[in-house]
């Protein structure tokens, strides 16, 4: 993705391009969103792709799975309606 600040760190501009798409309704509940996919996508590591899954689930976006991955929660899960 070539829209991302350099001069700002990448995870938490592309965490805020995640919650973009899962609040605008672009990504259902349920969605799986995977470590090599946000890597294959924006052109990070494994380190940063985690930091960005480690931000949606601190805001609640996301819930992970040990070994399954990370999925996009209900509304009512993060305290919306």
């Amino acid at each position: 993705m070539d829209d991302l600040d350099p001069t700002r760190p990448k995870w938490p501009q592309i965490a805020e391009t995640l919650a973009e798409r899962i609040t605008g309704g672009q990504w259902k509940p349920a969605r799986k969103i995977t470590v090599p996919e946000i890597m294959a996508e924006f052109g990070v590591s494994k380190v940063t792709a985690g930091k960005v899954t480690a931000e949606l689930r601190k805001r609640r976006l996301v819930r992970t799975e040990f070994g399954m991955g990370s999925f996009v929660t209900e509304l009512e899960a993060r305290g919306e309606q």
